[in-house]
């Protein structure tokens, strides 16, 4: 399916979710195997050489490419209508009344500003329903840890097995579905049955929630413990419905087209405006605007779902193996070795 309209898609407006997700997968991994600036290093920033390694790899990043591409595009118009005004019976037909930029410039600054702080507020809350995730599993795997009879291997491990699995499931639920074979300890009857469901979190979820009642009914939980422990279960799909807000709630799409095509006409314009006072100038002004405006805009694009594969979302993936690492830890188990990115690399 197609996140959205690929209006503009040769301004580079367009984005991964365009494509269907296997190849949203190949393609964020193709422009990401060039390392980008995902993990770096924030008091290194004001370094002078730091930042310029910054900007190296930032010139290599896959959003930079398409910003690139749509700067170059009003940059060459620009150049076009230069190369115009110097014609004969032209120049003096081709300016516009300054006046009227400046003010479009200010609405559209305004709009940009609001664009921006809404897809990182959105950004963000992801952020911090999977924060919570994070408490509310440990906070479980920790009761059950302490409630459950040291005896009964069988419901330690199937807690342990379930927990993993659910925050597994909830990442690739907030993509494109379940991935079947990334969950643990499957027997065939039940990789069918999850591979059959439209919402693999419920099933867990469910069998999480029966298997704490089976163990409160004969009283391996005390319904003290039990109460407890049901804080955290609900907590795991009411954090779900979070996410899916944010998920299934895109910007409006006629507010986000509108923005894209006042940027279109604005930088398509700018430089009748410009041209009879400034000259040849007026191109590097119009480079400069249009980078400005268009990064903005991109920048908003790709953060305003935080759940996907774009080079910038959350690394969803790698909080829910840190996940299963620190349950597997609390139950005694042996956990996966974890290795540490490198500097710019994606954290999928």
């Amino acid at each position: 399916m197609l996140k959205n309209l690929n209006l503009f898609m040769f301004f580079g407006f367009n984005n991964a979710y365009s494509l269907p997700f296997s190849a949203a997968r190949i393609k964020i991994k193709l422009f990401c195997n060039i390392k980008l600036i995902i993990k770096f290093q924030t008091e290194k920033y004001c370094n002078n050489l730091y930042h310029i390694g910054n900007q190296i790899h930032l010139s290599r990043s896959y959003t930079m490419v398409k910003l690139i591409r749509g700067v170059l595009i009003f940059d060459g118009f620009a150049t076009l209508v230069y190369l115009l005004s110097l014609l004969p019976g032209l120049g003096h037909m081709m300016g516009f009344d300054r006046s009227i930029f400046n003010f479009l410039g200010i609405v559209l600054s305004i709009l940009l500003v609001f664009r921006a702080n809404t897809a990182y507020d959105r950004w963000w809350e992801g952020r911090k329903q999977w924060s919570n995730r994070v408490n509310h599993c440990r906070n479980l795997a920790i009761q059950l840890h302490v409630c459950i009879p040291y005896h009964d291997k069988e419901s330690r491990d199937f807690f342990n097995k379930q927990i993993a699995n659910f925050c597994t499931v909830f990442k690739e639920h907030l993509r494109s579905g379940t991935i079947i074979s990334e969950l643990l300890n499957l027997s065939a009857n039940k990789a069918a049955h999850y591979n059959n469901l439209k919402h693999g979190p419920n099933a867990i979820s469910l069998e999480i929630q029966q298997r704490v009642q089976r163990l409160h009914r004969t009283d391996q939980i005390s319904g003290f413990d039990h109460i407890n422990i049901k804080i955290h279960t609900q907590a795991l799909l009411d954090i779900l419905g979070a996410c899916e807000r944010i998920k299934k709630t895109p910007i409006p799409f006629s507010y986000a087209v509108f923005i894209k095509i006042l940027i279109v006409a604005y930088c398509t314009l700018l430089p009748f405006s410009l041209m009879t006072d400034l000259g040849m100038t007026a191109i590097l002004i119009t480079m400069f605007v249009s980078f400005a405006f268009l990064g903005v805009e991109m920048i908003a694009g790709e953060i305003e779902d935080p759940f996907g594969l774009d080079c910038n979302d959350l690394p969803t993936g790698t909080i829910a193996s840190n996940i299963h690492n620190d349950i597997c830890e609390i139950f005694g188990l042996q956990i996966t070795t974890e290795v540490e990115p490198e500097l710019y690399q994606k954290i999928f």
